[in-house]
């Protein structure tokens, strides 16, 4: 039998900077269901991570609805909610682990497809497309085994481990697993996609507007709005206006 592949998409309503930030509207759907549509070929790998504190059930009737996979665990420890949640669908040694966080709905499905590939072909216990950046923020992607998600819960120490899942993996344990990057040819870091503010979101909302709200567009039509656009997407700007 085959590797299994657990797409685990990590979400909560408590967002401080944008309480509810996922079922925003966008395009006559909510953020996370324009995610899920961007992920469509994945619909049944995926699982939404919520939490438990109460304020979850938005997000529950959301899944049930459109016929996804969830579980709810602890709100700050989310390497525990991931553990968890993949031992909760019967994941196994061997198995693959894919973490995604709910504020990019203009992530890239075939690009998710080529890291795991990437993944599978090199042996990794991990892989990302973060640790050198050269996608835009909010297409975040690590993709990891099983195992090494099971030994840094069982070892993680700090809360920044804890809280951020995969610290333990890539950065204060990294010498114990075998650990890849993978890049594009071309450098697009400067893009932010990613949905942490306000302002983030009224960015997200122009770029769905310009593509007339299509959701199967690749990732050459994206950049192609983008590079169109500098003044509203570049995250350079983006900072010097915070500071202005």
């Amino acid at each position: 039998m085959g590797k299994k592949i657990f797409i685990i998409i990590q979400a909560r309503m408590t967002s401080t900077r944008l309480a509810g930030k996922v079922l925003l509207p966008l395009c006559e759907k909510t953020v996370l269901e324009v995610m899920l549509k961007r992920l469509k070929k994945f619909k049944n790998n995926i699982i939404i991570a919520t939490t438990d504190d109460g304020s979850e059930m938005p997000i529950a009737q959301l899944c049930e609805k459109n016929n996804i996979e969830y579980f709810m665990g602890d709100t700050n420890n989310v390497l525990d909610r991931y553990y968890r949640c993949a031992k909760y669908f019967d994941a196994k040694s061997g198995d693959i682990i894919v973490r995604l966080t709910s504020d990019c709905p203009l992530i890239d499905g075939d690009i998710v497809e080529k890291i795991i590939d990437y993944y599978k072909k090199n042996s990794f216990d991990y892989v990302s497309n973060v640790i050198k950046r050269t996608f835009p923020r909010g297409f975040d992607c690590e993709v990891f085994s099983f195992d090494a998600l099971k030994k840094a819960y069982k070892n993680a120490a700090s809360d920044f481990e804890k809280e951020h899942v995969t610290t333990y993996i890539h950065t204060t344990h990294k010498d114990e697993f075998k650990i890849g990057s993978y890049e594009d040819s071309e450098d697009n870091s400067k893009y932010r996609l990613t949905l942490d503010e306000k302002d983030d979101y009224e960015a997200i909302k122009e770029v769905y507007s310009k593509l007339n709200c299509k959701m199967n567009f690749d990732y050459k039509e994206l950049l192609a709005v983008l590079k169109a656009n500098e003044y509203i997407f570049d995250l350079n700007s983006h900072i010097e206006q915070k500071k202005s």
